[in-house]
């Protein structure tokens, strides 16, 4: 059954049809988008990383433009953590698009709307919250929110964290590659200073918040060491700096609990799994600190067309029920998958919590590469590409994990 199924590859990879939708999109997508395909190439030496093109996604499976089906250990970026095309979420999509598809930001707000802020403050402990529509929003408005209540204008981040590439989480950029922050390094007017994940506490003399995700995400699915949290937020609250918790990956159940830290934040970012396929975001925060920007004196100074968009919250609330339905496969998949890597001759260690796992092998990117030709969606993450994200819908099967882990096996012993 599509959906549960694994891999089925008929064709090259990519197929036919999926070179012939690139070359479209080559013609027209801006190279910013693209560019990083030629580089990988470069760096493993093959001639075919065209990506393949998605026609239909179910569950833990896709299939691409010429029907090869394929087992995703991405979950679209972490987004499909109630799997691809979710039931409940679309029928919570249709119900919400008969009756009001769009509101009015700030200015009118819809049933939908107030109901999912509810829920996340209900869920966190929080009593404040400003939607957006990706996680860059929800750095957008951390950022913003704690500059307002400090009266600071630093941001202190940390190496190998990835926070979005929009003006506002572009500052706080700790991910090594220059490339992405550099080219526009006169613009970004927040001042960071990046300091070692898990190690050393930065100093915060005069820091508006200190940003950290709990668990990284793209930096390596890497956890700090037990305590080193917690001792962050007491270094944090004697220097007079807030702590912005960015959870857009690791929260919404990827680590097992709602959210991955044991502390509360003043601020914490929510996203991706969030909306259960579709673009919301959330920026929670205490009514201490979000009260400081106070009432509108006219105009609101932090809003958007598309803010609390109907549909957005309808599916957020139905993927919300859905994660806690899903919440127990967490650590049980979880447990399955690392025991099933940590036998496979090859693997050097893994790290991260939940289903936010990095398998470090000798070559990431080479074995991303020849795991797509053999069925298997991944990705590389760490800062040199020194690993592989595993970071599944939560519903995925024994039966996909235990191929995905012999498709591994087969990869490290006889490399494409």
């Amino acid at each position: 059954m599509f959906g549960t199924a694994l891999p089925t590859v008929t064709t090259a990879i990519p197929g036919p049809r999926s070179r012939a939708w690139v070359g479209r999109l080559a013609d027209r997508e801006c190279p910013a988008i693209t560019a990083r395909r030629a580089r990988r190439a470069a760096e493993i030496g093959a001639a075919d990383t065209d990506p393949i093109v998605w026609a239909e996604a179910l569950g833990s499976n896709v299939r691409d433009v010429d029907g090869n089906v394929f087992v995703d250990l991405t979950a679209g970026f972490g987004v499909a953590a109630v799997g691809h095309r979710n039931a409940r979420v679309v029928e919570a999509v249709a119900a919400q698009s008969g009756v009001l598809v769009h509101a009015m930001g700030d200015a009118f707000p819809d049933p939908r709307r107030i109901e999912l802020m509810e829920a996340l403050c209900a869920r966190t402990g929080l009593e404040r919250v400003i939607l957006g529509s990706s996680g860059s929003d929800a750095i957008d408005a951390a950022v913003k929110t704690a500059v307002v209540a400090t009266g600071r204008s630093r941001i202190a981040a940390f190496d190998g964290g990835y926070h979005g590439l929009a003006f506002g989480p572009l500052a706080a950029l700790g991910y090594l590659r220059p490339t992405m922050r550099e080219p526009f390094a006169g613009l970004l007017g927040t001042h960071v200073s990046w300091s070692a994940y898990g190690g050393e506490l930065p100093d915060l003399h005069g820091v508006a918040a200190v940003i950290v995700e709990p668990v990284q995400g793209r930096g390596g699915m890497r956890a700090p060491p037990a305590g080193w949290l917690r001792a962050l937020h007491e270094h944090a609250r004697a220097a007079g700096a807030l702590v912005i918790h960015d959870e857009i990956f690791s929260g919404c159940g990827r680590t097992g609990p709602f959210l991955a830290a044991d502390v509360q934040p003043e601020l914490l970012c929510l996203g991706k799994a969030l909306g259960g396929g579709f673009p919301v975001s959330a920026c929670l925060g205490s009514a201490a600190v979000m009260d400081a920007w106070q009432a509108s004196t006219g105009a609101a100074i932090h809003t958007q067309t598309f803010l609390g968009h109907p549909v957005g919250c309808a599916a957020a609330l139905a993927a919300l029920d859905e994660l806690d339905r899903l919440a127990p496969a967490v650590a049980e998949r979880s447990s399955h998958l690392r025991a099933a890597l940590g036998a496979v001759p090859g693997v050097a260690a893994i790290s991260g919590r939940g289903l936010m796992l990095g398998v470090h092998v000798p070559n990431a990117l080479q074995a991303t590469h020849d795991l797509l030709h053999r069925g298997y969606l991944v990705l590389p993450c760490g800062e040199r590409a020194e690993a592989l994200g595993v970071t599944p819908p939560y519903d995925l099967t024994a039966a996909q994990a235990d191929g995905f882990v012999a498709a591994l096996a087969d990869v490290l012993q006889c490399p494409r």
